[in-house]
């Protein structure tokens, strides 16, 4: 769509991907598409800060042309190595062979052994800054968030944060800017970004945004490397953020299922309305049909988390198994769950879906509840009992 000034001087020159459906290959499902941006900064030097995926250099490289030969630039900072931001790094240097290249430390170590020609890295640390000419980029290092490599961007003459990864969503857009979109599909994005990425880290997500407070650091715009960029109010995204690394959960609970002849379902639906009745707002959601990213979205803010299964080959049911696995790597915080199913002549799937749900660090507040083929009405009271009891811990 062409490059666009965001800032005076600082342009997007970026990339849009309507297409793409999956993200970190299969992992995360990108049903509305996304964006690659990268920043150009024009003043007596001129610097990019990211650069594109490699099916979309050419098109980053017609963006620059718009505003300035790209053989001008100077400077490329490279806030993260993986290839949805640097992909496009080899075709770029064919302009630029002598630009200086500045990362992290580990950013140049990834570097390297991504692309094997011979550049001018140069590694910065927190509070290293470059002069441009009127305008300065100061960088602050943001290991795990969410490489190794990662690091942030700051301009403090446009008091713009260049926060690569952070602060994105995987939206696809012609309009750049939250004020310009809905602003409830861009935050509810943004949360579905934390929640299948940064999740983890949430911890470090608190510890960076604290320091850079303490750095006195004035941000009126945040433009992240995904998606939509927050020029209107950042403050909201940065707050969203900090109850999201903390793990502040809500009065709420998912309950997520599989069934082969809807026993399971039978269980699932009675438990639900059991948590309804203690006020307990609740999701539930079929593994087999639901997208796993979007369960977990639901389960970042939740308080409870209830997975059922019926036992199939003395284990749980595929699409339950994958679910858990993705929920383990994700180290979901101040939770509480538990586990029922339906079982024939054997058992397996509670036992093995509780054992899942203790490695995640999910604490259990109930005994797993069975029953065997097919529930009676006395067993689905027993199930509405189970879920208010659950809905009266949370």
């Amino acid at each position: 769509m062409g490059a666009v000034e965001i800032k005076k001087g600082v342009y997007w020159v970026g990339a849009i991907d309507w297409d793409i459906r999956h993200f970190h290959g299969p992992s995360y499902h990108t049903h509305k598409g996304t964006t690659y941006n990268a920043y150009l900064i024009i003043d007596e030097k001129v610097a990019l800060v990211d650069i594109v995926d490699a099916h979309f250099a050419e098109e980053m490289l017609e963006n620059i042309r718009q505003v300035i030969d790209p053989s001008k630039i100077d400077y490329v900072v490279v806030n993260h190595v993986e290839p949805d931001h640097s992909g496009g790094f080899p075709k770029l240097m064919e302009y630029i062979p002598n630009a200086k290249v500045f990362c992290s430390k580990n950013g140049k170590d990834a570097m390297m052994h991504h692309y094997f020609g011979d550049y001018q890295y140069e590694v910065v640390k927190t509070g290293d800054i470059i002069r441009l000419g009127e305008k300065t980029i100061q960088f602050i290092e943001a290991p795990m968030l969410h490489w190794p490599d990662s690091m942030f961007s700051y301009i403090a003459e446009e008091a713009l944060l260049l926060p690569n990864d952070a602060f994105g969503q995987h939206l696809a857009s012609s309009k750049l800017f939250d004020d310009e979109n809905d602003l409830c599909e861009v935050m509810e994005e943004a949360k579905k970004y934390f929640a299948n990425i940064l999740m983890p880290f949430g911890p470090l997500v608190v510890k960076k945004i604290e320091e850079i407070m303490k750095m006195g650091l004035k941000i009126d715009m945040i433009a992240p490397s995904h998606g939509i960029i927050w020029r209107s109010n950042p403050e909201k995204i940065i707050e969203k953020y900090m109850q999201w690394g903390h793990g502040t959960v809500e009065r709420k609970a998912v309950v997520v299922y599989d069934t082969m002849w809807h026993s399971t379902e039978k269980m699932a639906r009675a438990i639900v309305e059991g948590l309804v009745s203690e006020g307990v707002a609740t999701r539930l959601y079929r593994a087999s049909v639901t997208d796993v990213n979007d369960i977990i979205t639901e389960i970042l803010d939740a308080k409870a988390v209830l997975v059922a299964s019926s036992t199939i080959n003395n284990t749980m049911i595929p699409h339950v198994a994958h679910f858990l696995e993705e929920l383990m790597g994700l180290r979901p915080r101040h939770k509480i769950g538990a586990a029922f199913g339906s079982y024939g002549w054997g058992k397996g799937a509670v036992a093995n879906i509780e054992k899942k749900l203790k490695e995640t660090g999910i604490q259990l507040v109930k005994e797993g509840l069975e029953i065997k083929y097919v529930p009676t009405e006395e067993h689905l009271k027993a199930c509405f009992e189970y879920g208010k009891e659950i809905g009266k811990m949370i």
